[in-house]
């Protein structure tokens, strides 16, 4: 005991002195951590001290609270902090403190390399974390005595230069304080209002209480480590609005205790708004990442994949293994762990709420369905995804009505192994669109598609049970016609004459379109248009051509195939005047009006004067033959 008596001078070693240089000079961008250090190194202690006793070990002041206490004075420009923990003996201190890291500090210098800049996010995992102390300190005296009551109290000073002293300390109680004499640049950590903040941004959960100045710093309880069964929906929502800042109550709560593969709790949270700009909070998604109360990181976007980026809540592991600044994990294969246990989760509590509450799974979806259509890429999730998409379709109810995939499959025709979709831009223009005029014709239903991401996400899963996933463009014409024929008036068959002159009057059209078009055809497709415009057989969509084009920044227009409706009212004329005239003015002019319509309904009509004018003189040509019918008949 002779030694411990004594105050004896010592140096750091060389690799020790150059690991102080880089934490006085070089940590400056969020020198904060260092409070969080020695809270985290505090709460430690404590928790060693609570194994102690309950072992029935020995120690010294028993009566003493578990806490900690942080007071500051700015006059002073003094910063301490102290806790009623486990303590240390000389020994310990010249083991934790008088070293770093059992002279891991080379390796510390090795792994940051000559980017000295980066060395805040590696405070830690070296034993360096006490000694981040250094960022904001010019000068710092430890006090400490074990919990072991032979053990006497001891000194512990360092200016962080070179040296330290070590000593003993006069009489105090078990635990350890902390007196930081700051930096002038420093003297912010002085001010008991950022102390807090700092407190309440990374150490809020730690589980002893924690005073600035005397006033609670940590009250809001780690309601994740509760039981499920002991916590209200008002305790979810007041921690909820705590988090987040916001001032409704979730719309979905999963509060989640998992031990294997890796055992960690979690709660988490479906805010009842989605971000206004979801493009813009990307880079702000992602779950508060805890160990043992201690905040990690700030939203971890390695927890939770994009399409759950909605998300708010935390995570909290005892066992994470960590480097060493606590804020970039070690090894990410604990985390992938975690991450693919939360989808899981995530998922089949969606599926619960899908199932028990409709209504309520369609305000979510209202709200994060955009967001949630991303998932097209988690292939080892499709299934359960697939059942969690949602729709407009063609039925009765207009958009109002949402179907799921397992809606759709329940209202099949007989036969049918088809779920048919198209893309556009609303209601009404799908409505109008004459790709799906045979399928309104059979009653078939149709998936209505609003959003780029909405076919991605069909075209990606290709399948949904046994059913193939079809966009109206590409349906078997011929198939659908055998699940359902054509309701309605068919019109009569063509005369001989007239069918024996089609395939020339297609051609005639085809001369005159000229390379614009791929072929004319008959179609099998339309009911009530004259004509549409359709990409070549097993090319792409044409809501994906127009993505790919905007992607692309390519403004042309793609060569489609004309199919034309040989039924249609129009169309006969036009066969007639073909059949009397191939070269009549007329048929040149109206076949370029059918072709710039075409263009219209799929939106690729680049100018429209030309049709503008067209259209007029063909309003001059009608009116003219109109006028001359009404004087024929004497009303004129």
């Amino acid at each position: 005991m002779v030694e411990q008596e004594q105050t004896t001078q010592h140096e750091f070693k060389a690799e020790v002195r150059q690991v102080l240089d880089i934490l006085i000079h070089s940590l400056y961008s969020n020198r904060e951590v260092f409070l969080r250090e020695l809270i985290s190194n505090a709460s430690d202690a404590l928790e060693k001290l609570r194994f102690e006793t309950s072992r029935g070990a020995a120690v010294a002041n028993p009566d003493l609270p578990l806490e900690i206490h942080i007071t500051a004075d700015k006059d002073k420009k003094l910063l301490v902090i102290e806790d009623t923990g486990c303590g240390m003996s000389r020994d310990e201190v010249v083991e934790n403190i008088g070293t770093i890291a059992h002279s891991g500090s080379a390796a510390f210098l090795r792994e940051i390399g000559d980017q000295k800049a980066q060395a805040e996010a590696l405070i830690g995992k070296f034993g360096v974390g006490f000694y981040s102390v250094f960022m904001a300190a010019s000068k710092v005296r430890l006090l400490t005595r074990s919990h072991r009551p032979e053990d006497p109290a001891v000194e512990w000073v360092s200016d962080g230069l070179g040296a330290y002293q070590i000593g003993p300390a006069p009489e105090r109680p078990r635990g350890t304080r902390i007196e930081i004499e700051l930096r002038d640049s420093a003297i912010e950590f002085a001010e008991p209002y950022r102390l807090k903040s700092i407190v309440q941004r990374h150490s809020n959960f730690v589980s002893f209480p924690i005073s600035v100045n005397g006033e609670h710093a940590n009250t809001v309880t780690a309601l994740w480590r509760e039981p499920k069964a002991s916590v209200k929906s008002e305790q979810y929502t007041e921690f909820y609005k705590f988090l987040t800042h916001d001032s409704e109550a979730p719309l979905e709560t999963l509060h989640i205790d998992v031990d294997a593969p890796v055992q960690f709790r979690a709660l988490l949270f479906v805010p009842p708004k989605a971000d206004e700009m979801p493009g813009l909070a990307r880079e702000e998604r992602g779950l508060d990442l805890y160990v043992r109360r201690v905040l990690i990181q700030h939203k971890n976007k390695d927890l939770v994949p994009e399409y759950l980026g909605f998300l708010r809540g935390v995570v909290d592991s005892e066992d994470l293994p960590l480097n060493v600044s606590r804020e970039t994990l070690q090894e990410n294969l604990a985390v992938t762990k975690m991450a693919s246990t939360i989808v899981k989760q995530v998922l089949g509590h969606l599926q619960k709420a899908a199932k028990d509450s409709p209504e309520r799974y369609a305000t979510f979806w209202r709200e994060h369905g955009r967001e949630f259509k991303l998932g097209y890429t988690d292939y080892a999730n499709r299934e359960k995804f697939a059942g969690l998409l949602r729709f407009h379709s063609s039925r009765e109810g207009g958009d109002e009505t949402l179907v799921s995939l397992d809606d759709y499959a329940a209202s099949l025709l007989p036969d049918q192994k088809e779920i048919y979709y198209a893309a556009g831009p609303s209601r009404a223009a799908l409505v109008a669109s004459p790709h799906l005029e045979a399928f309104r014709q059979r009653k078939v239903e149709v998936l209505y598609l609003y959003e780029p991401v909405d076919e991605f996400a069909l075209e990606a899963l290709g399948r949904y049970k046994e059913y193939d996933l079809v966009p109206v463009e590409r349906a078997d014409m011929k198939s659908l016609e055998k699940l359902a024929p054509a309701a309605g008036e068919t019109a009569p068959p063509l005369s001989t004459e007239d069918a024996e002159a089609f395939d020339g009057f297609l051609s005639r059209l085809q001369e005159i379109l000229g390379d614009r078009v791929d072929k004319v055809r008959v179609s099998e497709r339309l009911a009530e248009s004259p004509c549409c415009l359709v990409n070549p057989d097993g090319a792409m969509t044409s809501s994906m051509q127009k993505i790919l084009q905007i992607l692309n920044k390519d403004s042309s227009i793609p060569k489609k195939v004309l199919e034309v409706n040989r039924d249609h009212h129009l169309v006969r004329n036009l066969l007639g005047i073909y059949r009397a005239d191939p070269r009549d003015p007329y048929l040149e002019l109206v076949a370029e009006q059918l072709f710039e319509s075409a263009l219209l309904m799929d939106g690729y009509l680049r100018d429209p004067h030309a049709m503008v004018g067209r259209v007029q003189k063909l309003m001059d040509q009608s009116s003219d033959w109109y006028l001359a019918q009404k004087r024929q008949s004497g009303n004129a």
